[in-house]
């Protein structure tokens, strides 16, 4: 896969899905992307989600880690903008529509199973 913003969703099932053949789709797909991209919202999702059921140290590592393994975007204005927009078109909430417009600035495929983003006709969006 060439450019991909990964969704939450992604990170979910990588770090939580108790089955062994999820874990391996998800590192091949970590592995065969040529440009791995996360906004800054799924940063915080991750971050939060480990802070709440895995505590400080395991949410500073893994936070450790998608920064050293992907390209963290950082919401601008022009993400911000377009994310409202996508927003106010097809009712996204404020997460899914900043990765939407992440994924749709930076001309990628979405890799996420979340329904939501199968609605926005402005982005390619892939699965496992």
């Amino acid at each position: 896969m060439p450019k991909t913003v990964y969704d939450t969703r992604f990170f979910l099932e990588h770090y939580y899905s108790p089955e062994a053949t999820m874990l391996q789709k998800t590192r091949e797909a970590i592995r065969t992307a040529k440009d791995r991209f996360i906004s800054a919202i799924v940063l915080h999702e991750i971050y939060w989600l480990t802070l709440e059921t895995e505590g400080q140290e395991t949410a500073t590592l893994r936070a450790t880690l998608l920064e050293k393994d992907f390209k963290v975007v950082k919401v601008d204005a022009e993400i911000a903008k377009t994310s409202a927009q996508l927003r106010h078109k097809y009712s996204l909430n404020m997460a899914d529509s900043l990765i939407a417009a992440t994924t749709m600035m930076l001309k990628a495929t979405c890799l996420s199973d979340d329904p939501h983003f199968q609605t926005v006709g402005e982005i390619k969006t892939a699965w496992l």
